[in-house]
């Protein structure tokens, strides 16, 4: 089936995903309530993965509401991208990377989506001109990659992306184009059944790396659909890595954990980070795992890791840049390093901060 059209086929509203996923009278009015301020959006293939009679089903806890959404705490901008935002759209955190929002459209509304906020819904942040971001990008020579996200880079059309490949291919400064999608897990037909993206993407390889970034969270993602998507890209010369979120009820132990970064590596997916389930409203009450808990799930989870799944790192994207989650030192101290940092001052430092048991988060 052509992955537009699966698209449309997508269940939008919790009166269509009650005709599999039975729910009480109770529960779909709350559900309803959630919908209106959280887009609800799951494509039949993602459907298909779960268990209806399981309220527990990992792939549910991911895709189907869940009244935990409308539970207090969080912020909506956990990462200050309004405070790096250069352009309409652009985000320019880190020296090296400039990240652009390139739509809000995703095929499917994860529930643990950081970008809440705008996903599905406002385009205030979204993209605008080409030509400017490349002038943009010109004017600032230690920028050495681009990365185009959203949403979902992938729900952009072919014409759409090829702009982008025309646009910052030719930039010499670029080492690589890197592009953020979901797609090869919860719609993998935007790859195995469209040829002209797969090769579109082969034929600008030549010219430029491409890195394509996905986001896989527990064994059961890895089909055969899946696998096959990422075989295509990898075939067409573009390196996959993948982004994990420590995820309370899903990923949340070492078994689950380690048995799919193994996986991830099996089929052809370098494992890149494990983040820390950030603080976003409508999430934090759901799925954060405690900082020291994280710690021992993933310490634990490397022991049974092969050694090129044991290159992840465990970090959190926080304000202040990105912070490497080392691990527990004396009594309630944590041990952390800047993998990125937003502030010179903050580059490769190693510092401890206290940590209480139950604490998900850094307030630096």
């Amino acid at each position: 089936m052509d992955w537009r059209k699966s698209l449309e086929q997508s269940y939008r509203s919790v009166k269509e995903l009650k005709k599999v996923i039975p729910f009480t009278l109770q529960e779909e009015e709350a559900l309803e309530k959630i919908e209106e301020r959280y887009p609800v959006c799951v494509t039949p293939y993602y459907l298909s993965l779960i268990n209806p009679e399981d309220k527990n089903d990992p792939i549910r806890k991911m895709s189907i509401p869940d009244i935990l959404e409308f539970s207090e705490g969080g912020t909506e901008d956990t990462s200050g991208e309004f405070q790096n935002t250069v352009l309409q759209g652009v985000q320019h955190k880190y020296q090296q990377t400039v990240l652009i929002l390139s739509t809000n459209q995703c095929a499917m509304y994860c529930r643990h989506c950081f970008r809440k906020r705008m996903v599905g819904m406002s385009s205030d942040e979204i993209a605008g001109g080409l030509p400017k971001m490349a002038e943009y990008i010109k004017a600032h020579p230690k920028v050495n990659n681009v990365l185009i996200s959203g949403g979902d880079s992938f729900l952009n059309s072919n014409a759409v992306l090829k702009q982008y490949l025309d646009c910052f291919v030719p930039l010499e400064q670029l080492d690589f184009i890197r592009f953020g999608t979901r797609t090869p897990v919860v719609l993998p037909e935007r790859i195995t059944e469209d040829p002209q993206l797969v090769e579109m993407f082969r034929e600008y390889g030549r010219k430029k790396q491409l890195v394509v970034v996905v986001h896989f969270n527990h064994p059961r993602e890895l089909t055969a659909e899946a696998k096959e998507a990422v075989r295509l890209l990898r075939e067409a010369g573009c390196i996959i890595r993948n982004q994990t979120v420590l995820l309370k009820g899903i990923n949340g132990n070492p078994q689950t954990l380690g048995t799919l970064m193994n996986g991830l590596m099996r089929a052809g997916v370098v494992p890149y980070y494990i983040f820390q389930c950030r603080p976003a409203a409508g999430v934090k009450n759901q799925f954060q795992v405690p900082l020291r808990e994280g710690c021992r799930i993933v310490d634990e989870a490397k022991r049974m890791m092969n050694g090129q799944a044991k290159t992840v790192r465990y970090a959190m994207s926080h304000v202040t840049g990105k912070i490497e989650i080392l691990g527990s030192v004396d009594g309630k101290k944590m041990l952390f390093k800047y993998h990125q940092a937003k502030y010179d001052k903050d580059n490769a430092r190693i510092f401890t901060a206290e940590v209480e048991d139950d604490q998900n988060w850094l307030e630096l």
